[in-house]
């Protein structure tokens, strides 16, 4: 017997991890080769995680809604025979575990340097480590804007912090002599101020709480965020649409007969608005902090309601290289 590791397939370039939502195999079952095991959900797109083997599902390595990143081994396939297999070798684990075991050292020395108990949030060993090489305090760290699971903050995120520090001033410089580190002690308004959280929602015996599930958690997610990059400006303009509703009905039995899809509303509108976004582009915007970014590509998300209430977001890329039909068709 040989033992397969299952990992999580690269699914673009942008995507980075998936969540679990779905074990379609058990330990102990038996799987064919192209077979599906799993279903994982990204930003992006759902879809199944198939084995690339024939065996029996002998280990499950994460559960569901756990956040895996690319490449990381999820489970273990048990196969007949001489398969390939992919399981790291016994040096290579004992020196996997020697160097977790000098990173959770190097994390309690950071931790005696700069209290993270002071703080509410999670940090890895290896984050503590990062912050305490580069100088960096707990007013800063706090203020590092994390990417992982429940808003962590990785190897990554305070890597870029580090690259970027010198162009962003830092939020209160750590004393160098224990004399000036006694002072903040004594004056309660010299302490680092905690970062900034959100106002506690009032809720009474009579309201029901109900937690989020991972579609609505994206969505909130994505709706905060897009108020930090776009401006949000709101106009209603009344427009006589009178001979467009004609024209569809004229033509719509012909398209649909013609391209095997119905002619609605949607894509007329979409590509009025692709039309008026290549016409002025200074509608085609982000913002970055104090600099506008304009965008050369128009991109046009169309929402989409999904039979369990939430919504999806499809994009379709390069909006104003299609016509009517392949806004249609998109």
């Amino acid at each position: 017997m040989a033992k397969f590791e299952l990992k999580l397939p690269k699914m673009g370039e942008s995507v980075a991890e998936a969540t679990i939502t779905n074990w379609l195999k058990n330990v102990g079952d038996t799987i064919e080769m192209d077979e599906a095991v799993l279903e994982i959900a990204t930003d992006k797109v759902d879809s199944e995680v198939p084995s690339e083997v024939s065996g029996t599902l002998s280990e499950i390595l994460f559960q569901v809604n756990d956040v895996v990143q690319v490449g990381q081994t999820i489970a273990y396939i048990e196969t007949e025979g001489g398969v390939v297999v992919d399981a790291p070798k016994e040096e290579t684990t004992a020196a996997n575990i020697e160097a977790v075991e000098k990173t959770v050292e190097a994390g309690k020395e950071t931790a005696a340097a700069v209290n993270f108990a002071d703080s509410d949030k999670f940090y890895s060993p290896l984050v503590k480590n990062i912050a305490k090489e580069e100088g960096i305090t707990l007013a800063e760290l706090e203020s590092v804007k994390g990417s992982g699971k429940e808003g962590r903050v990785t190897k990554t995120d305070i890597l870029d912090y580090v690259k970027n520090r010198s162009e962003t001033p830092a939020p209160q410089q750590q004393a160098s002599s224990p004399s000036v580190q006694a002072q903040p002690a004594s004056t309660p308004a010299a302490q680092s101020q905690p970062a900034a959280k959100a106002a506690p929602v009032s809720v009474n015996g009579q309201d029901e709480v109900v937690e989020m599930d991972r579609m609505r958690k994206l969505i909130s997610g994505y709706m905060v965020q897009s108020v930090q990059t776009s401006a949000h400006v709101q106009s209603f303009i009344e427009v006589d649409v009178t001979n467009i509703v004609k024209w569809r009905d004229k033509v719509k039995n012909a398209f649909e007969k013609r391209e095997g899809e119905k002619l609605t509303f949607t894509p007329i509108f979409m590509e009025a608005v692709a039309k008026a976004l290549k016409d002025f582009p200074g509608m085609n915007i982000s913002v970055d902090g104090d600099y506008i970014i304009k965008k050369k590509n128009i991109n046009l998300g169309m929402a989409a309601a999904l039979p369990n209430g939430n919504l999806i977001v499809p994009v379709i890329k390069n909006a104003d290289q299609l016509n009517l039909v392949g806004m249609a068709k998109a």
